[in-house]
Formats: structure tokens, C-alpha cells, sequence
């Protein structure tokens, strides 16, 4: 085998720029790290820079080879492609979500072959589309860049309203020569069935060139069998298994799977568990669940995008530290969002061994797509490719046909004014994508879009909250209050979300201090949203008292986002178990934009991630409106249920606490109503505040606010805090809502935005991703941000 990964020299169609290109990587990283281009995360500097996706851009490099009867594979090819050896075309290629394997004979030589890559102009390319296709295929108005729905490359690459919009090239997996003839593992299937103490494992081996036995070794086991037309099929009985689990449900044990033919050898990681997706009809409607080892598991998560809009800046450790803070933030599930792109086996990995569901979408996100035999064609070859490539990990919950397809017919004047065209141009490539998949994997979980009440059913899935899963973007998009949350009672909300700015160290990497105003036009360019600061910015007027200074725009933007998905999370884990699940929109960043991500791009946790840790724990009493009382209501979607006491309290805006009610409970699966507080019981200038002690210590706190937070004379905090390096003592000598540290470095808090009591003292610990570095701290809290 022969690695082509490394130095190839990258040129332009005009011959004007030049430099190395690192492969895999994408070419405007390439340009950026030869110094022939600015940033273009900095300032306004990416509609300087559109230009790129316009030219095509060649990629070269020499290789010596000793035999010609060889094969080049390829993955990741960004995006139309025309791969020649010693100028002859061996691949012409339109697929970045697919894998290639072309013979070189006839093409290369022994000793000296000149490989070539030339990425085609992406706009040119979806433009020729766009114009041959018989009725027109609007794309997402998210994109500047048109015509990408034509491609099969990721929708957001062409921009979206939290992405910048450079159409970025190149190759980001596989680059290799091999033997043809060489004895090969092409793909393994592998299937569970599970019974009282034991799984049988079936391993399907699809193999090339080789006629011998093929040997499986697992769980101390080893089996083998014969190959009949290129296909080996083996059962391993495993008794006794230690079952794999989602976080905070129980231990993620992996077995190491190694599958040897002759001298080729294949292995994998594998939990062992069994996975359902339970649509049960009812008197509500159609029900969604998820149900793991006969457990119904409530799914607490958020929704990922790519790691970075560059594709050669995103690394498997920056994905893990994602990652690892989604499980720390106690959520269970991530959900692979259909206008990004299938993610590296690495991350599938990282998934299997945190304990992290994965509801992977098929790349197809908002626009109205093709459905012609050439485009089905490549989407079957695609399906194929991933399907076999991931379908085995333990993550893999349920594959999606698409996000938010059955909605784009209504968004579009042809699709509105022709729907029946529209709407069989969709279904023939959902179907198509249903097809492929059970071809591929039969025992897959299949559910067609999201949002959808499910198979065959095209209705409003944003508003009807009765059947499948839903999307709820009214609180946002719509302009409600935070309240508008409670009215509804989704099966499973699988996108809902609040934007907020950055946090001042991702604002400082892309704007200048003349530039850090909410109406610069540098900020503006920073917010893809239409209309996003004028919402914040009203919110704020909504619910606070304006801030005087940009930086406590900044921290009270992330506490009102915290506040509006707490809101829902909360009163939709309250519903259990009618709701079986919240997916925030979303967990991370693509570049440094205001957005509705929990973590900034660099990966540190804005403030809402601080509230979800708490508002997502496995053990939590919240504060439902009901009428003319305040339902205190516990939730356990842990395992075990558990004995608690709960104490109920008035206080005061100097924090004088006034008890309302003790009471004992057992928290269990389903959501319990606790104790009942009369709303007149609570002071025009008081708020609900409350604490909660599980029989195993666990122990928490929360305080609602009847009113919006400008209603109330909030006193002076009269916090102090003490420094020894990294660790920090904050004390409070008022009632102090919303205390935040913020440090001017990346970093990780192990706790931030409390609520403390006249005379609380708190420890804090902050982690620099930096060792070396040394940081400053600054902290706010609301009184300081708002009321001076």
C-alpha cells in the first residue's frame, strides 16, 4: 500500500496562486497557511474570499511505483473531480460523501507517475445542473452560494444561517494506492440477536480475491467458515454479555471483534446491546421512543454540525473534547444533522465508547433535490458506502432520511403551486434512500425525515405536537415568550433552540474592540440569521433590564438562551413519559458566529452549557405553571428511582428565605408531581426557590421567577472572589442571580452560572486547554450587568 497522504503542490486555473497542500485537508486552509490569503474567520474577510469556489484548482504530486496493476482509493472527495495519472483520466467523481476504487492499469507505470487532482468549480458546476434539470429545484435561502442541492457535498458548505459560505475543496479521508489482486475484506456485516443471557453475533464478510477460510475471534471465541461467491457467513454465541449502555443507564463495555482472511485482517469495536425505535399509536397520537435493552430511555442531547466549516481545521481531538463536554453536560445522544456530512469513523468511535446515541441523518437538509436515475444512482452508492462503513457501532441508533425536506414544499412558490410534482419528486428519493438502506443493512432503524409524524404521513410536524418527532422553532423564528414553551407536549422534540453572541474570547478572534458593537457591521456579518440581533436585542427587552456595556450584552445574551432551553427541557421532562426526548439546536460551532450553539468554536462552554449540566441531570425538580399554583414535579430517567426530599421557599430580594413546604417522595421514570404551591403564596417581589436531597446525597437547587427579571428590585450582589492560579473562591453577600466567571482564554470551568444565597461561598476550578497559559478572570452577575 502506498500512502499519498502529505505534501501535493496546489495551482489555480488562472496559474496566479500556488503553494503546498498537506493532504487530506481542503484548499482554502492551504491557501491560508501559505500566507496567500487573510483568515477568513477574521472580520469581513469571507466575501473577499468567495472567489475560491469559483476557479478550478488542480492538486499534483509525483509517486513511484514498482508494479501497475494496482488500484487507487479514494474517500472525502470535495466535490466535482477529475483524478488523472500521467494525464490520463482514471475518475471523474461528484460525490463527497462517497468512497472510490479505480483500477490504474493502463494509466500508471513503473517508476515515475504524475497524480492530479483537479477540483472543479462548484458554482459552475451546480449552475449547468440547475439549468439541464426539467422544472426548477429552489435551494435553502440559508445559502448564498446557489445550487448546491445539484451536488452531493455538504448543504451548509454553500452557507446557512450559522456558517460562513466558502464552498471549501479537497480531500479530507482515504488516499491510497493498492494491489489489485490482493486479498481483501470489502466490508463486514454484523447483526445481534439478543436473549435471556446471551447475544448471537452474525458476521457477514464480503471478500475479494481470496478462497480460504475466514476466521472470527471475539469474547475469547474463535470461528471460522468457508467463503461461498465471495460472501462468509459466521455465528458467535456470546453468553453471559455485559451489555452496552447510553450515559448515565449504565457501563459502555466494547468488545474487540478480529475478522483474518489468510493474511488480511479486519477488526472492530462492538457493543452489545439491543436498540428499538417504538412508534406506538395511542390516544395522543404516535408515540417516539427509543428503548435500549428493553429499558425506555429518555434521550437528553443536541443536534452536531461539522466541527468546523474548514474541513482541514477539524481534528479527531477537537471532535472528542466536543463530544466528552456533551456527555459532561449530561446528555445522551447527538443528532448527525443532514446538511453536514457523514463523520469519520473516529467519531462513531468516540460515540461508542462515551455512551452517546447517535441519530444520524442521510445528508439532505431544507432544499427540494433531484430524483432522476443519475442522481438516485449516486445516492444509492453513497448509502452503501456508509451504511456499511458505521452500521455497526454501538452509537447507531437510527438513520433519518432527511431533515426538514417534507417542510421545504411548503417554502418554495414552484412546490406550493405544483405540490403533487414536488411531493413525488420527494418521495421517490426518500424511498429510494429507504430502499438502499435496507438493501445494505436490513436490520437498520429507519425513520423517513425529521421533523415527521411519521411513515407516509406529510403533515406539519413543527406545530403538531401528537405524533412522531417535531421541531419547535415558534419561541424563536415566531418572536414568543419563553412560556410559549409550555404549550406544547412533543413525543420527542428533536430541534428547538435560542441564539446568543459568542462569549468575548471567540468575539476577540474575529473583531477588533472598534468593532465589538452589536450594530457593527463586522458583528452583523457574524450572524447569519435574518433578523437574529434584532431578536436577541427585543428578547432582552423582554426579560431584563438593558445592559449598558457590549460585554454584559454578551453574558446576558447567553443567560436569556440558557433560560429559554431550560424552559423547554424542563417542562418537557416534566411530561414524561409522553415526551421521550429534547435534542437542542445545537451542540457546537462551525466558526466563531453568534448562534444557537452550547459551546463556542474553540470548544469552551458558553453559559448555557453550565445550565444544561443542571437542567439535564439525571435527578431534577423543576416548577410547573398550572393555573393558579406552581407544580413542583420530579424527574429520575435514571435507572434506578429514588427517594428524595424536596423543601419549598419564598425569598426575598435581600434572600431571605421563607419556607413553604417539606415534603418525601420517590422519584421514578415517569415524572411526579411533588407538592403544590398556591401562586399567591409567593410575593409580588418574591421568587419560588428550592432544594432537593436524594436518599444517595444527590442534591440540587433551582429558583424560578414568576415575573420577567426587570420586574424585580434586585439588590446589589456584593460578590468578592479569591484567586489561587486556577482555582477561585466566589462569595456572596446578597442575593446574587446568574453568577458567571468568564476567563480570556479557552478553558473549561467545573461550574459557573449560580444562584447564591446572602453568605454562600462557592469553589470554582478552571482547566486552560493551554497548560502554560495563565488567565484572567472577570465576573458578572445580573445585578452588575443590568442594574448599574
Amino acid at each position: 500500500m502506498i500512502d499519498l497522504s502529505g505534501q501535493w503542490k496546489l495551482v489555480d486555473d488562472s496559474g496566479a496562486y500556488s503553494c503546498d497542500m498537506m493532504m487530506p485537508t481542503d484548499g482554502i486552509s492551504a491557501l491560508h497557511d501559505a500566507g496567500l490569503i487573510p483568515d477568513p474567520y477574521w472580520g469581513q474577510n469571507e466575501y473577499d474570499l468567495r472567489w475560491i469556489c469559483e476557479r478550478d484548482w488542480t492538486a499534483t504530486r509525483e509517486v513511484e511505483l514498482t508494479e501497475t496493476d494496482v488500484d487507487l482509493v479514494l474517500s472525502e472527495v470535495d466535490t466535482v473531480v477529475t483524478v488523472r495519472v500521467n494525464d490520463k483520466i482514471v475518475l471523474e467523481s461528484d460525490n463527497a460523501f462517497r468512497t472510490y476504487r479505480v483500477p490504474l492499469a493502463g494509466a500508471a507505470q513503473v517508476g515515475g507517475n504524475t497524480i492530479s487532482v483537479t477540483f472543479h468549480n462548484v458554482v459552475a458546476a451546480g449552475a449547468a445542473r440547475q439549468a439541464a434539470h426539467p422544472f426548477p429545484l429552489p435551494n435553502s435561502a440559508n445559502c448564498p452560494i446557489p445550487n448546491g442541492n445539484m451536488l452531493r457535498k455538504p448543504a451548509c458548505d454553500f452557507g446557512w444561517d450559522w456558517n460562513i459560505a466558502l464552498a471549501p475543496f479537497g480531500i479530507y479521508g482515504t488516499m491510497e494506492i493498492v494491489p489489485s489482486a490482493a486479498a481483501r475484506i470489502d466490508r463486514l456485516m454484523i447483526d445481534q440477536d439478543h436473549a435471556d443471557g446471551r447475544v448471537d453475533l452474525r458476521i457477514t464478510a464480503y471478500l475479494a480475491n481470496y478462497a480460504g477460510d475466514v476466521t472470527a475471534q471475539i469474547g475469547g471465541q474463535t470461528v471460522s467458515g468457508p467463503v461461498v461467491d465471495g460472501v462468509c457467513e459466521l455465528l458467535v454465541r456470546i453468553t453471559n454479555p455485559e451489555l452496552w449502555w447510553p450515559a448515565g443507564q449504565g457501563a459502555q463495555p466494547l468488545y474487540d471483534l478480529q475478522v483474518t482472511a489468510g493474511s488480511v485482517r479486519a477488526t472492530r469495536q462492538i457493543g452489545l446491546r439491543q436498540l428499538e425505535l417504538v412508534n406506538e399509536a395511542d390516544d395522543i397520537g404516535l408515540g417516539f421512543k427509543f428503548r435500549i435493552n428493553g429499558r425506555d430511555v429518555f434521550c437528553k442531547g443536541a443536534n452536531w454540525i461539522p466541527a468546523d466549516a474548514l474541513p482541514g481545521r477539524i481534528s479527531d481531538e477537537k471532535t472528542k473534547a466536543l463530544l466528552q463536554s456533551a456527555v459532561d453536560a449530561n446528555m445522551n445522544m447527538v443528532r448527525i444533522w443532514g446538511g453536514g456530512r457523514y463523520e469519520p469513523d473516529s467519531f462513531y468511535a468516540a460515540c461508542d465508547a462515551l455512551g452517546l446515541l447517535v441519530w444520524q441523518d442521510f445528508m439532505f437538509a431544507c432544499n427540494l433535490y433531484p430524483s432522476d436515475d443519475a442522481f438516485l444512482e449516486n445516492v444509492r452508492a453513497e448509502v452503501a458506502d456508509n451504511v456499511s462503513r458505521i452500521h455497526h457501532h454501538a452509537c447507531l441508533a437510527v438513520w433519518c432520511g432527511d431533515n426538514e425536506l417534507i417542510g421545504a414544499l411548503g417554502w418554495y412558490d414552484c412546490s406550493i403551486n405544483d405540490r403533487d410534482r414536488y411531493l413525488v419528486n420527494y418521495d421517490r428519493l426518500n424511498r429510494a434512500l429507504e430502499v438502499a438502506l435496507k438493501q445494505t443493512h436490513p436490520a437498520a432503524v429507519w425513520w423517513p425525515s425529521s421533523p415527521s409524524p411519521g411513515p407516509m404521513n406529510f403533515g406539519d410536524a413543527w406545530h403538531d405536537d401528537g405524533s412522531g418527532d417535531m421541531h419547535f422553532w415558534s419561541v424563536w423564528h415566531e418572536g414568543r415568550d419563553f412560556d410559549h414553551y409550555r404549550d406544547v407536549g412533543p413525543r420527542f422534540c428533536s430541534e428547538f433552540g435560542f441564539q446568543s453572541y459568542p462569549s468575548m474570547i471567540e468575539i476577540d478572534r474575529f473583531a477588533a474592540p472598534e468593532d465589538q458593537n452589536i450594530a457593527a457591521p463586522t458583528l452583523e456579518s457574524h450572524q447569519k440569521n435574518d433578523g437574529g440581533n434584532a431578536r436577541i436585542a427585543e428578547t432582552m427587552f423582554r426579560y431584563f433590564r438593558w445592559p449598558q456595556r457590549f460585554e454584559d450584552f454578551v453574558y446576558l445574551s447567553q443567560i436569556q438562551q440558557g433560560l429559554a432551553i431550560k424552559t423547554a427541557v424542563t417542562q418537557w421532562r416534566s411530561i414524561a413519559p409522553r415526551c421521550m426526548g429534547t435534542l437542542i439546536w445545537q451542540l457546537n460551532d462551525t466558526w466563531p458566529v453568534c448562534s444557537w450553539a452550547s459551546l463556542n468554536h474553540q470548544g469552551d462552554w458558553k453559559l448555557m452549557h453550565h445550565m444544561a449540566q443542571a437542567f439535564y441531570a439525571p435527578v431534577l425538580v423543576t416548577a410547573v405553571p398550572t393555573g393558579s399554583a406552581y407544580v413542583l414535579r420530579a424527574v429520575n430517567d435514571g435507572p434506578v428511582q429514588k427517594g428524595m426530599t424536596v423543601t419549598a421557599f419564598a425569598v426575598n430580594m435581600q434572600g431571605h428565605l421563607r419556607e413553604l413546604a417539606n415534603v418525601k417522595c420517590t422519584a421514578t421514570a415517569d415524572a411526579t408531581d411533588v407538592v403544590s404551591i398556591p401562586k399567591y403564596e409567593i410575593g409580588a417581589q418574591e421568587m419560588l426557590y428550592f432544594t432537593w436531597t436524594t436518599d444517595s446525597r444527590e442534591a440540587g437547587h433551582d429558583c424560578f421567577a414568576p415575573l420577567p427579571y426587570k420586574a424585580y428590585d434586585i439588590a446589589p450582589a456584593n460578590l468578592s472572589m479569591q484567586q489561587d492560579g486556577n482555582q477561585l473562591t466566589l462569595k456572596a453577600g446578597g442575593f446574587a442571580h446568574f453568577v458567571a466567571v468568564e476567563a480570556d482564554i479557552p478553558g473549561r470551568f467545573d461550574r459557573n452560572v449560580l444562584t447564591m444565597l446572602p453568605g454562600a461561598e462557592v469553589q470554582i476550578a478552571f482547566t486552560p486547554m493551554d497548560p502554560a497559559a495563565t488567565p484572567r478572570f472577570t465576573l458578572r452577575d445580573l445585578h452588575s450587568a443590568t442594574y448599574t
